[in-house]
């Protein structure tokens, strides 16, 4: 077994783009690396090919390293459902709903499944980076971690700290999270590296002098600040730029309170012709968008009352008098229709809940998540894409499907300007984007597949020169 784990300071600090990197640097090295999250929280998920779902960080980290997603690149994903309860999915598969105080509880038979996959991966590769989640400095979960020195200390793997410079403190975060964590947990640590600098980074010898000193670990590198990671998808919802673009085409696009797949956009946010909105909660959606898009939600019923909380609602029918248009993704698709139907509560309470009334159609909810890679046709171009989710969508506005893949989905309106659809990823396929964009006059000669490798490999080069990948190598056996 030859591994090596990126543990962070805290949430948010880099961790994702860091073994994203390392894992094409070990690639362009000749190396036969896999990435590896013992637990994720996200509802940015991925379909693997055999109809399992992990974080969208691990399916970004597969395709630097050269690999399909495995469900055992993330073999535990939480997604919230509210602030205090979670969808666990365990090897691909949701497998029951737990609150955050019973989620504990878990964990000792959870740890059976993380081990399996990480063993899985190191018999198949020379390497496996894991990632950690959160920071080991939470103590108070110490007692049955599974995603940070819980399993860095079952499964033998040396750690490497993240700090990230950017949010400030970084003196602090390192050498407090050694003050506070068990003294075998830190002997696990192997060395350190600053994360996202920007500035002379001359300036800052000293302070990594100090961290070394007073900590004894060694210093792996300072990474300045990556502009390019904001063409790659974002995992987390905080993430996300509130705007991207200048292009006369304005599309707008509400940040719901569990969006879901967020990263649909993300092609649309790279074409030069296309000005991306994301809306935050409080504020309008613009007047002058030409298209809003309600993307997917991890609580389509709940989203929908949070939408509506917003006064977006009202915002959507003033935008369609002006003559604009809709589309919805996934649990977009669903508030568009009439009614959402879930007598026996698959998604939240029980009940149903009118929708928007802008599609003829309804929902029904059911406990069987449809998760299925799909090929198939749309605006007369081939497209490739993803299903993830709960219920199933009739109606009379479903004769005029969004697609075909090949039985049809979604549905249009009869004046052509409200439109549904239960497949993501859809936009990535470059030929379907540029003929959908031709209808709103916008063109596209984009290849956004290509244009995210050539990220990731600036990235691997980007690492390759501020932080010293052979000793990471080494501390890896």
């Amino acid at each position: 077994m030859v591994a090596l784990m990126i543990q962070g300071t805290g949430s948010n600090v880099g961790k994702s783009l860091l073994v994203a990197g390392l894992c094409r640097a070990a690639r362009l090295r000749g190396i036969r690396v896999a990435p590896f999250k013992p637990q994720n929280m996200s509802n940015n998920a991925a379909v693997t090919p055999d109809g399992g779902e992990i974080g969208r960080a691990q399916a970004l980290q597969a395709r630097a390293a050269g690999l399909e997603p495995s469900v055992h690149m993330n073999p535990v994903l939480l997604k919230p459902e509210t602030d205090r309860a979670a969808q666990v999915v365990v090897q691909g598969r949701a497998v029951t709903r737990a609150a955050a105080a019973d989620y504990a509880g878990l964990k000792p038979q959870l740890m059976g499944a993380v081990l399996d996959s990480f063993q899985r991966l190191s018999a198949a590769h020379d390497l496996v980076l894991v990632e950690g989640a959160g920071s080991p400095a939470e103590v108070n979960l110490r007692a049955r971690d599974i995603a940070n020195m819980g399993f860095a200390r079952a499964a033998n793997v040396p750690v490497v700290l993240a700090g990230d410079i950017d949010r400030g403190g970084v003196i602090a975060q390192i050498v407090g999270t050694q003050a506070v964590i068990d003294p075998e947990d830190a002997a696990m640590i192997r060395g350190f590296l600053i994360n996202r600098f920007r500035g002379d980074p001359a300036l800052f010898d000293a302070g990594r002098a100090f961290i070394a000193e007073r900590t004894g670990w060694p210093d792996l590198g300072l990474v300045p600040w990556f502009p390019d990671a904001a063409r790659l998808p974002a995992e987390d919802a905080a993430d996300l730029r509130r705007s991207s673009g200048a292009g006369a085409l304005h599309i707008a696009c509400p940040m719901l309170s569990r969006i879901a797949n967020f990263d649909d956009l993300d092609p649309l946010a790279a074409e030069p012709g296309v000005r991306l909105s994301m809306v935050s909660p409080g504020q309008a959606l613009p007047g002058d968008a030409d298209l809003v898009v309600l993307p997917g939600s991890k609580s389509t019923r709940g989203d929908l009352a949070f939408l509506r909380a917003q006064g977006w609602d009202i915002d959507l029918a003033a935008h369609l008098r002006r003559g604009g248009r809709v589309l919805g993704i996934c649990g977009g698709y669903q508030m568009l229709g009439r009614m959402i139907h879930d007598p026996h509560g698959h998604d939240g309470a029980p009940g149903s809940d009118p929708g928007l009334g802008l599609l003829d159609v309804e929902t029904h909810m059911a406990p069987d998540k449809r998760l299925t890679r799909i090929e198939g046709h749309a605006q007369g171009q081939p497209i490739e894409g993803y299903e993830i989710h709960m219920g199933r969508t009739t109606g009379p506005d479903c004769a005029r499907p969004f697609a075909h893949i090949p039985q049809p989905d979604g549905a249009v309106s009869s004046d052509g300007r409200v439109a549904g659809t239960y497949l993501h990823g859809l936009f990535a396929s470059d030929a379907f984007r540029a003929a959908w964009l031709s209808g709103f006059g916008t063109s596209s000669a984009l290849d956004y597949g290509a244009g995210v490798d050539k990220v990731l490999d600036r990235l691997a080069q980007h690492l390759e020169a501020h932080l010293d990948v052979d000793r990471l190598l080494a501390l890896a056996g």
